[in-house]
């Protein structure tokens, strides 16, 4: 690995420290190529890529680019790094490739015009890769690239879709699309390489539910047509095995109480089951000859990704609430140990069970240690929507911690982990529906004497910092600050302005366009409610962001502006979010500064 910049860390606080540690993600590695593989790291002060070569132990840096590189791909005989090159992060960009072992980056598909990216897979013979593209013109094509030759559209649909997998032989493909409008919902369908349909998989049809399915991958082995899906026929994602030639499916049922994620066992005889149920997750081997389910060990927390590995062993990336991330083995030890800094640890958190109106809602509580309330608060809410807060380690809420804030996150209707009638009943009344549920474990964090009323602060990023703003505007007596982070803020602008995928969400989640349900998007718009607003608010936004852009932003900024209201913006040269360890520890900087002065003592 390169050398990590070393910053002085003599007085440097534990929550700086937190953000400029060295960190890893879990290794990918080449199907072919074992030994190859490609990993990101912040250990310059940028998140980028990194070739690693397990045989000689060499760590290389593959990218370096002023705002950080995350979305790359290691081809199937380990020869290529493949990376999307996106411009200042609007994620509007183009593939590009770089041998492994070193040397210059090249248009890795030159025919295809810029996009957003739709999904990517390599096949097995070096020279043929599958691009899905989105953009606003021609919504999702897909098309078939092999070296020398135009690329050849395969598919195209106004509505989102997405590469899924190629089959190990390369003789099929896998895609994921949402043809029947649902966006939230998809449906599979099977094709040869020349586009040709050989088998559909919808669950969308023939019912009231609107279920959903999911490419979890091809048997990695030659021949074999079978296809790991994960679907929700019983009210929670599982798998199942479908042989896409023969039709037949065969169900699991593995009797597990919260969500399952699988991935193929290296010589297809097993899957690698990540179970996560209620913030914390766990790892199995299911064994397909024998149906039998065997415990992977794993310390109490979560496991955000996990791989076997060839010689049987797993590795997995873990952490918690307290101790920071680590890439470990079931072979025994860290599997990779960045040098730098070590990276301070945190406090736990509690698990509260809070009544709300849709159902028992689930908050998890950090909070100084030794602390007792009424403490001020912070609300931090996660983005998603179809998202969750877990047992794991965060950067952003230790901060507010170490600044003596008690720190709670709600997993409200709409995240997922708590099964799909509580992700689904996220739909028309959008935004209020989870502020329903964060106001009451508000409630309760008052009426426990854990919050103090005076001092509740309401944050997050994303769709968090949406409900931030519509919380403020709709719950103006609730909250002293406001700081919202890359939020939705005018909900007609963001569509119109957005991505072609989250319009499509968008649609799904409000039953239409802004003309078709005008009253819905009024009703779901922080915009509505801008007037009402009595705290504090603060915003920083990335100006060249696709999922939450700047212009609707700056038409409710202009709102505040124009009666006086006490706000501040901060704009950043960016997407959705920064890569950048400086950056990051800036605009936590000035939220809590923001916080501090606005609070009372």
């Amino acid at each position: 690995m390169s050398e990590s910049r070393t910053p002085d860390t003599s007085g440097m606080p534990d929550w700086e420290k937190r953000f400029r540690a060295p960190r890893v993600s879990l290794p990918d590695w080449a199907e072919d190529a074992p030994h190859r593989s490609l990993f990101v790291s912040n250990a310059t002060g940028t998140y980028e890529l990194y070739a690693w070569d397990r045989a000689t132990g060499e760590q290389r840096q593959a990218t370096a680019r002023p705002n950080g590189t995350t979305s790359g791909v290691l081809s199937p005989d380990g020869a290529w790094i493949w990376w999307f090159d996106d411009k200042d992060g609007d994620e509007f960009g183009v593939w590009r490739r770089q041998p492994f072992t070193g040397g210059a980056d090249e248009p890795a598909v030159p025919g295809l015009a810029p996009s957003y990216p739709a999904g990517l897979a390599l096949a097995r013979d070096g020279r043929t890769a599958v691009v899905g593209r989105s953009t606003d013109e021609d919504g999702t094509t897909i098309h078939l690239a092999r070296a020398g030759e135009e690329p050849v559209e395969i598919y195209r649909h106004r509505e989102s879709a997405g590469v899924g997998d190629l089959s190990h032989d390369g003789s099929l493909l896998v895609i994921e699309h949402t043809e029947h409008g649902d966006a939230m919902h998809a449906a599979l369908r099977v094709l040869r390489p020349d586009g040709t349909p050989v088998a559909e998989l919808d669950d969308t049809k023939g019912g009231t539910e609107e279920l959903g399915l999911e490419v979890l991958g091809f048997a990695p082995v030659e021949g074999d047509n079978r296809l790991l899906v994960g679907h929700q026929r019983r009210g929670r994602w599982e798998p199942l095995v479908w042989d896409v030639v023969s039709g037949e499916e065969t169900d699991l049922a593995l009797e597990l109480p919260g969500d399952v994620a699988a991935e193929w066992y290296p010589d297809g005889s097993g899957l690698l089951i990540v179970h996560s149920f209620e913030a914390r997750s766990e790892l199995f081997r299911y064994d397909l000859a024998s149906r039998e389910l065997t415990r992977v060990p794993t310390p109490p927390g979560s496991v955000s990704g996990a791989t076997a590995r060839p010689d049987g062993s797993v590795e997995y990336l873990w952490s918690s609430a307290a101790e920071p991330p680590a890439v470990r083995s079931t072979s025994g030890g860290m599997v990779l140990d960045p040098p730098g800094m070590a990276c301070p640890p945190s406090v736990p958190v509690e698990d509260v069970w809070v009544e709300g109106p849709g159902g028992r809602v689930h908050a998890l509580i950090q909070k100084p240690a030794g602390a007792t309330g009424p403490l001020p608060t912070v609300f931090d809410l996660h983005g998603g929507p179809t998202w969750h807060d877990s047992d794991s380690f965060a950067a952003g809420p230790a901060a507010w911690v170490d600044h003596g804030y008690a720190v709670i996150r709600v997993n409200y209707r709409g995240s997922t982990g708590y099964g799909r009638a509580w992700t689904d009943a996220l739909k028309h009344r959008v935004g209020l529906i989870e502020l329903e549920d964060v106001a009451a474990v508000r409630d309760w964090a008052v009426s426990s004497g854990l919050a103090d009323p005076a001092r509740l602060v309401l944050t997050g990023a994303s769709w968090g910092g949406y409900l931030t703003l519509l919380g403020l505007g709709t719950q103006p007596d609730a909250w002293a600050v406001g700081i919202a982070v890359v939020p939705v803020a005018d909900y007609v602008t963001a569509y119109h302005d957005e991505m072609e995928a989250l319009k499509a969400m968008d649609r799904t989640l409000l039953g239409g366009t802004p003309e078709e349900v005008p009253e819905r998007f009024e009703a779901s718009s922080p915009l509505t409610y801008v007037d009402r607003v009595k705290a504090p608010v603060y915003i920083s936004a990335g100006v060249n962001d696709p999922r939450c852009p700047i212009r609707q932003i700056d038409n409710y900024v202009k709102r505040l502006e124009s009666r006086g209201a006490t706000h501040e913006v901060y704009r950043y040269d960016a997407g959705h979010g920064s890569l950048v360890a400086d950056e990051r520890i800036k605009q936590v900087s000035l939220e809590l500064d923001f916080a501090k002065r606005h609070l009372p003592a």
